[in-house]
């Protein structure tokens, strides 16, 4: 034993054998979130705070209703299982209890504010700005071309 192992075991701090922080340690079975579809049901990925991709296990039924809601339905995996149906997806984060989740989007307001903001709807001002913008091109072709 080194002196800092030793030191670090007088102390109380490790005992020989603990698993390193960033070691994996098996979570056990999990509930892993799901949705149902054509083919049955898929897993459901979701993405952390700074965008990246990851599977979620929740240890206890409770805790995936608290975070998820009430009506999310889920199935029981073990994590090696998890991390084995996620990896061919590019998934390699696994998140065990989350404790916050976002609101789904609402797809339907952001297709309105897409709609507002399309060249579509043609605001008087928008229009103009072309005419002026195309008008001056026409006028620096015709100089060239009149020399």
């Amino acid at each position: 034993m080194s002196p800092v192992e030793h030191a670090e075991h007088a102390e109380g701090l490790k005992e020989p054998g603990d698993a390193e922080p960033s070691e994996r340690v098996p979570a056990g079975l999990l509930y892993v979130p799901v949705r149902s579809g054509a083919a049955g049901c898929t897993a459901r990925f979701f993405r952390t705070p700074l965008g990246g991709r990851t599977a979620v296990g929740f240890t206890s039924a409770a805790l995936l209703a608290a975070t998820l809601g009430p009506e999310q339905a889920s199935i029981r995996l073990s994590e090696p299982a998890l991390r084995a149906l996620a990896a061919p997806l590019g998934v390699t984060a696994l998140t065990v209890d989350p404790q916050f989740s976002a609101p789904a989007a609402d797809r339907t307001a952001a297709a309105v504010r897409e709609r507002e903001n399309s060249w579509r709807r043609r605001h008087p001002q928008h229009v103009g700005a072309l005419r002026v913008t195309g008008a001056a091109a026409v006028v620096a072709c015709l100089n060239l071309l009149i020399g």
